[in-house]
């Protein structure tokens, strides 16, 4: 048996110390190795005509052998390792905003509620211009991320513009510990609808933060459910697995794991929850949605415990080990596969196309043709099928023209916006925001209700603004998808973008469609029930 173990040394330059193969019979190809790839690294420092980027050239070395593996393997540095173990603990150290680039450049747009930047009185549409003293002029949100990460307890100086104040404002803010909710909010949405985005993956605390979601929405009138995890990367398997078993009954499957029986015993892991909640409940899904969400969108599918609404999942069904490697940096290995409860392989093919085509999802088609998927059952029977991600009961695909809108109008109406709720559009000092978010209010139905007025005033705006080069004509066209984005610029101004994300849902036809299958979600939780009940009763006379 051939185990691979890349073993890494960071004395001075980055190297490759040894690719060690456990098999004697691999001596040779270790020592090509080994060879190889000392004399092309020498070579290339003696005669390239550039300087030769030694760390980055061993970086690629080791992600390129790793993506010969399968697209999900991988390597990262220490900085990227770091970030990764950050993101799994649902917490990283900066100042706590979100920041975005628009016309070329980088703005605040939500301070989150208690964090460093919202205490030091940063706001949304303020325009970072410079961190410690360097100018961000060229800079992309990227560059100036990485400038306002750091470790606990360091500070950063942030200098920003801020609309209708003449100077800079300069803020020294101290880095802390920032927390990453995987729940960004939840809330009802009326007649006994809940609604909870689990948006942000799979991490330590997922399964905490949705009991509370689950109590706290029961305790506002809840009765159905739509849980939405739409572009949910996935994550921690055990948190997964506990979510689901928030919904589904004691002995249920939830997830099979298959890998090499020396290395990753097979294992299953069922429900133990003898309470459920049976709330009748729709799921959100897309083609971001992967992994960790994609076991517990097809877990609720094949025990027909939800209606799953949206677009075809991403098709990652690759169990990942983690190894820290002694220079701080990491790998992700796959160790294994996922398969659903009723069998089915969520992993989409990989094999004789590019690792760009695989997660640019060009090829599926043709993929599926040449490997037809395998046809499984729900528990009720209904047909089911793998090899291709998480396919919805009913698939609701996004507009094309919503994403064109969106690349249209979002830096127009954001341009708008910032001066809006600055108080410098004439006529609407109704929208005038001068104060910090309040991120303890749940936007109402009513406010910030954008009416003809404003869309006249975003109309000369725009004629006063030709540098944001909009088609004024299409102002009318669009106007239901300005009229909605308008309001959530201004509510995230108002009270951050978690609160300021439910205006969005009211356009949003994946939404609409979820509220519509409810009636559907209740049959099969009422057949669901009557089944469990038969069964307890058998189990007991018997």
């Amino acid at each position: 048996m051939a185990v691979v173990v890349v073993s890494l040394a960071w004395a001075g330059v980055r190297s490759i110390e040894r690719v060690a193969l456990a098999d004697d019979d691999d001596s040779a190809a270790q020592t090509k190795i080994d060879g190889d790839f000392a004399k092309a690294l020498t070579l290339a420092k003696e005669n390239y005509a550039g300087q030769v980027d030694v760390e980055r050239v061993v970086k690629s070395s080791v992600q390129g052998m790793l993506h010969t593996l399968d697209p999900h393997s991988s390597f990262l540095d220490r900085k990227e390792w770091q970030t990764f173990q950050n993101e799994q603990r649902s917490r990283y150290s900066g100042i706590g905003s979100t920041i975005a680039q628009r016309t070329g450049k980088v703005y605040i747009m939500s301070p989150f509620d208690g964090t460093p930047a919202y205490k030091a009185g940063i706001r949304y549409g303020d325009q970072i211009i410079e961190v410690n003293g360097e100018s961000t002029e060229g800079w992309n949100s990227q560059q100036v991320s990485n400038k306002l990460l750091g470790p606990e307890g360091t500070t950063v100086t942030v200098k920003i513009s801020r609309v209708g104040v003449p100077a800079a404002i300069e803020f020294k803010v101290t880095r802390a510990f920032v927390p990453l909710p995987s729940i960004t909010n939840s809330f009802m949405i009326g007649n006994g609808v809940g609604y909870v985005n689990l948006q942000r993956g799979f991490n330590t605390t997922t399964a905490d933060e949705m009991s509370e979601a689950l109590s706290s929405l029961h305790d506002q009138g809840m009765t159905s459910l739509i849980l939405d995890l739409r572009s949910n990367r996935g994550g921690l398997v055990d948190q997964a697995w506990k979510v689901a078993n928030d919904f589904l009954y004691r002995g249920q499957k939830v997830v099979s794991m298959r890998g090499r029986p020396a290395v990753f015993p097979s294992r299953d892991l069922a429900a133990s929850n003898a309470k459920p909640d049976e709330s009748p409940m729709v799921v959100l899904i897309n083609r971001g949605t992967a992994s960790a969400a994609e076991i517990v969108a097809g877990a609720l599918q094949d025990h027909d415990r939800a209606r799953l609404v949206g677009e075809n999942s991403f098709g990652k069904g690759l169990v990942q080990s983690v190894y820290t490697l002694k220079d701080g940096s990491g790998l992700t290995l796959t160790a294994g596969k996922y398969y659903t409860p009723s069998g089915r392989l969520i992993q989409r093919d990989y094999s004789n196309r590019s690792f760009y085509d695989y997660y640019l999802q060009r090829g599926d088609k043709e993929q599926l043709q040449l490997h037809h998927p395998e046809e499984k059952h729900t528990d009720a029977g209904r047909p089911v099928y793998g090899g291709d991600g998480i396919q919805p009961d009913v698939e609701v695909k996004v507009p094309s023209h919503e994403v064109e809108m969106e690349r249209v109008w979002i830096e127009p109406i954001f341009a708008f916006t910032r001066q809006l709720v600055a108080g410098t559009i004439p006529g609407l000092p109704e929208f005038k925001i001068d104060r910090p978010a309040d991120h303890n209010h749940q936007l109402g139905a009513h406010e910030f209700q954008v009416s003809e007025k404003v869309l006249a005033a975003f109309k000369e705006f725009l004629k006063g603004h030709q540098e944001l080069k909009a088609n004024i004509e299409r102002v009318d066209k669009d106007a239901d998808f300005v009229r909605l984005w308008i309001r959530f610029e201004v509510a995230t101004a108002a009270y951050g973008q978690e609160a300021a994300f439910e205006a969005r849902l009211e356009g949003d036809v994946q939404m609409q469609k979820a509220i519509g299958e409810m009636p559907k979600a209740k049959a099969m939780v009422d057949d669901i029930r009557r089944s469990w009940a038969a069964a307890r009763g058998s189990s007991r006379r018997d």
